[in-house]
């Protein structure tokens, strides 16, 4: 059965920090790239990160650049997101996606709430 199941979120004080997982099963996860996206309340879905499939190249959209960072286990076919001083605005549910030969697979979300 082909899953992707993201973990992690919560409620943070800003400033504070979360990792986030994402555990693939079912696909071909170590050949595949992995990216992250987020949707805020009342906003369309947003490019957060992406890593290669061996790890070589990762990249992040501008708003999280320098605070976010993202890693994979191939080993055990999970994915991370780690997330450091966040801000109110990182306020959103993450979603992990990999492509798969070109078609895209899509976890959830986990819900990731900033507030003081």
């Amino acid at each position: 059965q082909e899953q992707l199941v993201e973990s992690g979120g919560g409620l943070v004080q800003p400033g504070g920090a979360l990792r986030l997982s994402c555990v693939a099963s079912g696909f071909p996860f170590s050949i595949s790239p992995m990216s992250w996206y987020r949707q805020a309340p009342g906003k369309g879905r947003e490019w957060v990160a992406i890593i290669t499939d061996n790890s070589e190249y990762s990249n992040y959209g501008d708003s999280v650049k320098g605070r976010f960072t993202i890693s994979r286990d191939n080993a055990k076919n999970t994915g991370y997101l780690e997330m450091r001083s966040l801000k109110l605005e990182d306020t959103a549910v993450y979603y992990c996606m990999i492509n798969v030969l070109g078609t895209e697979h899509w976890g959830q979300g986990t819900r990731v709430t900033v507030s003081s």
